[in-house]
């Protein structure tokens, strides 16, 4: 697979993953234990909003390796 494809495809992943990310941070969010609690909704929004780069990391990673070098290509 050539940089280019995994870049193409790292993208629309890194896409899924936000969105994805997101709307599960809104929906516990929204639950009565946190809403209920300032200092613990501020812990969970930093934490959720620097988490997704955790997984996020593989996916760059992945993206920007280099394409093999083919010996007999000369």
């Amino acid at each position: 697979m050539t940089i280019r494809t995994r870049k193409f495809f790292g993208t629309i992943f890194l896409l899924i993953l936000v969105v994805v990310w997101s709307l599960l941070g809104m929906t516990v969010a929204q639950t009565p234990w946190l809403a209920n609690n300032g200092w613990l909704q501020a812990a969970f929004y930093v934490i959720a909003g620097l988490g997704w780069v955790l997984p996020a990391m593989p996916i760059i990673s992945w993206m920007s390796k280099a394409d093999p070098v083919d010996p007999e290509a000369g």
